[in-house]
């Protein structure tokens, strides 16, 4: 088959299109920042791995094509977009391809406001190290799936099992019709509480197999969900963790008398873990080779991804963007620290507008008395977004209510407004280059 996908340089597209060329199709690919950027690493891993980059002119797409799979991000009026058209191209938005590929396969779908990146990136490694051969197509970037010729974010196996992570961003989840899935939490985070509640009764009800739920999230307890698989900390679940030690860089714990070793650190990458031991136990692997596998597995990009570790500074990059993930990275910094730089930035109006209660609830009340927030200019992909609102509208609050919180011009201020932390962590979602960011504070540091 003979794929063209235009804004392939996002994540869910360039996982997808990786994904398809690594099962034999032709597929082609545009993105208006690789125009801007034609050495952009991700173009560089893509062409490795069979996907030809062509510009988004409108010039790329052409009758010989089966399929035009497009970004929810490109416009209308896009010339790709205008080309498919003219040349009677069946055209797809990625939602509705991704739900068409979750048919063909014997799929895991991960779901939840918080943490579906790295927990379906942990199913997807764990099932390899176990022999099971899985398929994967993901948001994030699994360390250990990169290589020069795939970013990290999909993976092509030998079986009919196929791990994905489902974002109900867009609505499309409940489209899905997966074998099993796993509904980690419930948050607000695209839609309201309410909303999403609802997608996630669907996913549950289209599911033929195994649902899997954390166990102590409120929201989710109240969903109508019948036949689920619990997992949790707090609450009695058929995989509730116990004998827990939070440490500051790996947690331990036991789950039905065995014991386990997660090399990350934090609250909710525990749930993660909880998440894959249940579903994977659930499908019949054995606990004791699931722990021989789990300390192997060492997180995405962007996810707790330490830059500095001297014993003296620590810097790290992040890719929490709601108020539920920042409280639970905060969470885990303040186990190491109680003397933290933050370094945030909003990731589109839209969003930043919708959150920006919970972002001044979270930093006001999360903050400690030594700590400082600084909030950098929401990051802006361009398109036609209403500019009404600035990172000032989040600082200015926290500040009032009595914490350092700062507003900075643009990056060229960080390092005048950080000061002497033993901490630094950047975060926020969407945005690559916050990790150079990372480690320029990084190398400033290891001068210092």
């Amino acid at each position: 088959m003979k794929i063209f996908f235009s804004g392939v340089g996002g994540s869910g597209v360039s996982a997808i299109a990786g994904f398809m060329a690594g099962l034999g199709n032709k597929v082609t690919g545009s993105d208006r920042l690789f125009d801007r950027d034609p050495n952009h690493p991700l173009a560089a891993k893509l062409i490795a791995g069979g996907v030809s980059i062509v510009p988004q002119d409108g010039l790329g797409p052409d009758a010989s094509f089966d399929l035009a799979v497009f970004s929810t991000a490109v416009e209308k009026d896009n010339p790709d977009f205008i080309a498919a058209a003219k040349l009677n191209i069946p055209v797809k938005y990625r939602p509705e391809y991704l739900a068409e590929i979750v048919g063909r396969f014997d799929t895991v779908a991960v779901a939840g406001t918080s943490g579906k990146s790295t927990t379906s990136g942990m199913l997807a490694f764990l099932m390899d190290r176990l022999g099971m051969s899985p398929n994967f197509i993901g948001g994030g970037r699994v360390k250990q799936f990169a290589a020069p010729s795939n970013p990290g974010n999909y993976l092509t196996g030998d079986s009919r099992i196929l791990v994905i992570e489902a974002c109900e961003s867009d609505g499309s989840i409940v489209d899905y019709r997966p074998a099993h899935s796993i509904i980690s939490n419930l948050d607000l985070d695209h839609h309201s509480v309410a909303e999403t509640s609802a997608m996630f009764e669907r996913l549950a009800e289209n599911t033929s197999g195994t649902v899997v739920t954390g166990g102590d999230d409120l929201n989710l307890a109240a969903c109508r969900i019948s036949g689920r698989v619990g997992f949790s900390i707090r609450n009695n679940s058929r995989y509730q963790a116990r004998e827990i030690d939070f440490l500051k860089f790996e947690t331990l714990f036991s789950v039905n008398g065995q014991r386990f070793r997660l090399s990350m650190p934090g609250r909710h990458n525990l749930y993660n873990a909880l998440a894959c031991i249940a579903m994977l136990t659930e499908m019949g692997a054995r606990a004791d080779l699931i722990a021989g596998a789990l300390p192997e597995f060492s997180g995405l990009e962007r996810r707790f991804d330490i830059h500095l570790n001297n014993g003296t500074r620590l810097v790290v990059d992040d890719y929490a963007h709601n108020p539920h993930k920042i409280a639970s990275l905060m969470a885990a910094v303040q186990a190491i620290s109680r003397r933290v730089c933050y370094i945030f930035q909003p990731h589109g109006f839209g969003p930043t507008r919708m959150m920006k209660d919970g972002y001044i609830k979270v930093f006001s009340e999360g903050l400690g008395e030594d700590d400082r927030l600084i909030v950098l200019p929401i990051y802006d992909a361009g398109g036609t977004a209403v500019r009404d609102i600035a990172s000032s509208d989040i600082a200015g609050p926290v500040a009032a209510s009595g914490k350092s919180a700062h507003a900075a011009a643009d990056r060229n201020d960080v390092c005048s407004l950080a000061g002497d932390y033993e901490v630094y962590v950047v975060f926020g979602a969407r945005d690559d280059s916050l990790a150079q960011l990372t480690e320029e504070i990084a190398e400033r540091l290891r001068n210092y």
